[in-house]
């Protein structure tokens, strides 16, 4: 696109007629720079805009390679340091947790063996008590129980001994009242067998 010039002249606004007193001295530059149109746009421009383009954009490409991307990778490199680093002390927490819980059953396994150990012997040594004890009560018992048949046969035979008595009192009683007379010893004797 070449440059335009313009054949028509555009109507002036109030007051600054081209004719008009107090027109401006500068309108030659504005007539330039109405002439040139977009500088973008103008290949006569194009090279220095492309080598403008490049450096900056080399400028901008080493600057990120060198600076941006270093501390980046860098920052995502210790990130990744760290996570595997708190995964790596976790684990070992976790088994050093796992070790102390084991450790913590064999002890309880082994306190609650001996207390069933202690309980075997007290229960053990309390039913040893109790037939010590039974023991001596069933002795004891057994001699307030021979005691007592022995005292018991001592009074059966002294009531043996008195029903003897008694029967023949009975006996003479009895004669005595049915007949009237009281009966002899002799006769007596001779009735009880």
């Amino acid at each position: 696109m070449a440059m335009q010039t313009q054949d028509h002249a555009a109507p002036a606004a109030p007051g600054h007629e081209a004719g008009a007193a107090g027109a401006h001295e500068g309108s030659a530059p504005a007539a330039e720079h109405a002439e040139g149109g977009l500088p973008q746009f103008d290949f006569a421009q194009w090279p220095g805009q492309i080598a403008w383009f490049l450096i900056v954009f080399f400028g901008l490409m080493l600057f990120v390679r060198f600076f941006a991307a270093p501390k980046v990778g860098g920052t995502i490199e210790a990130r990744e340091g760290k996570i595997s680093g708190d995964i790596a002390d976790a684990r070992r927490m976790k088994e050093e947790a796992d070790a102390e819980a084991a450790a913590a059953q064999a002890e309880a396994a082994q306190a609650r063996a001996a207390a069933q150990k202690v309980a075997a012997e007290a229960r053990a040594k309390a039913q040893a008590e109790i037939a010590a004890r039974l023991a001596d009560e069933e002795s004891k018992l057994a001699a307030a129980g021979a005691e007592a048949e022995a005292r018991i046969a001592k009074a059966r035979e002294s009531a043996m001994a008195n029903v003897s008595g008694i029967a023949s009192d009975t006996a003479q009683a009895i004669v005595a009242k049915l007949t009237g007379k009281a009966p002899t010893a002799a006769e007596l004797a001779s009735a009880k067998g």
